[in-house]
């Protein structure tokens, strides 16, 4: 019998691990109880896989494991007048069948994950604990908080969808249209957190850029009728695709036009770019599938030079007029700089008011330098440099301030 490898275990845990709870918390109706007897059941695999082998259908195996041991847990509990065990075990013993469309309760635990109710770091943190698997010692390193914090965060969050009653459930199609939009904010909230760092000393985050890609494919699988999850999940693949040419082997910033773009991920590329031609078949645009497409003309292009910077504009025109965001314009003045130059640019981007978003004064900062207002542009290029906490860009705007004439 081949014995299993400590990476095997570890893959099935990262893949079924969020399964086996959202279907626990179905039986159960508690997710500390379906939490904590999924992870005794991968601590006994952990022991007993590595002799026995790999079982037929490792998710189910867990999930078989877990109920058992769970439902002997609480029997003891019960009888020693425990009313919590004793209403989580009828639950579990007489549960009904989901009849639903939707079968699958990762779903449901999504939307329990991101009920409006929570605060968004909230429904972050439990998204990437039940759906993901992540420890608590890994979600505080990634958004730099201390471990108890973040443990009691999760705490908290458990309690109050016990105590409020907030359903299990995928919410009425009445419902699913604002609903699915926080799920996936959460989604690419926990992208972008992996793709630039809040803070610390890294610019990002791999591991988590992958974890949320992993999260908008569940989503696609679960939601494929749904254009925005497609999009939302194009749009990360095609960002991803770069991350090998995104900094220096010393860990600097590489900006796109810079960057080797024969180190970009051909496989994330072309499957992005299916997705996107599939999202535009159906015609129905959002602002996921808009920022997926201007990605996908980005990936077109073997050189910077290349850049179809006429469409991305027209791009950025469409998604400005059904996101009319501060951060939607910002980006929109990059396209038109290429296209109308810096002059132009400047004029629209002074127009904006961001006040302490770092982003804005950087792209005023490189702005006006190109316009040759190199004084403005090192006032702006200390402002940006100030506002952000990530170590790798501070230094890439210091010593852009640093290279200006004079």
């Amino acid at each position: 019998m081949r014995r299993v490898s400590d990476s095997e275990i570890e893959r099935v845990f990262r893949e079924e691990f969020g399964r086996a709870v959202a279907v626990l918390v179905r039986s159960f109706g508690d997710i500390d109880i379906a939490e904590e007897a999924v992870q005794e059941a991968f601590t006994v695999a952990v022991q007993r896989w590595p002799e026995t082998g790999l079982p037929p259908s490792p998710a189910g195996w867990i999930i078989t494991t877990a109920r058992r041991r769970a439902i002997d847990r609480l029997r003891g509990d019960a009888a020693r007048a425990d009313r919590h065990a004793k209403a989580a075990l009828m639950q579990a013993e007489g549960h009904p069948i989901d009849n639903r469309p939707v079968r699958d309760e990762r779903l449901s635990l999504i939307f329990t994950c991101c009920h409006p109710a929570l605060a968004t770091e909230v429904q972050v943190a439990l998204t990437l604990r039940l759906l993901g698997g992540l420890s608590t010692v890994e979600i505080a390193r990634a958004f730099i908080v201390p471990e108890a914090t973040m443990a009691q965060r999760i705490v908290r969050a458990k309690h109050k969808i016990r105590d409020a009653g907030i359903p299990y459930r995928v919410p009425a199609s009445t419902e699913l249209a604002g609903r699915l939009s926080a799920v996936l904010a959460v989604v690419y909230l926990i992208f972008n957190e992996g793709y630039v760092a809040s803070s610390g000393e890294r610019l990002g985050r791999s591991d988590l850029c992958a974890e949320a890609i992993r999260l908008g494919r569940i989503l696609s699988e679960l939601m494929p009728d749904e254009p925005e999850v497609l999009g939302l999940l194009a749009l990360m693949l095609l960002i991803h695709s770069r991350q090998r040419s995104r900094t220096t082997a010393g860990g600097d910033l590489v900006l796109l036009d810079d960057q080797d773009r024969s180190t970009w991920d051909r496989s994330l590329i072309a499957e992005g770019q299916e997705i996107v031609r599939a999202c535009l078949r159906r015609n129905q645009p959002g602002p996921y599938q808009i920022q997926a497409a201007i990605s996908a003309v980005h990936s077109e292009a073997e050189r910077a030079s290349d850049t179809d910077w006429g469409q991305i504009l027209q791009l950025y025109d469409q998604l400005l007029a059904v996101n009319p965001t501060p951060v939607v314009a910002l980006n929109r003045v990059v396209a038109l700089a290429q296209m109308r130059g810096a002059t132009v640019a400047l004029e629209a981007v002074d127009r904006l008011d961001f006040g302490e978003y770092y982003l804005f004064h950087a792209v005023r900062a490189d702005l006006l330098s190109r316009v040759g207002r190199n004084e403005d542009a090192r006032a702006a290029y200390d402002t940006a440099a100030a506002l952000t906490s990530n170590a790798v860009e501070r230094t890439f705007l210091m010593r852009a301030r640093d290279a200006l004439p004079g």
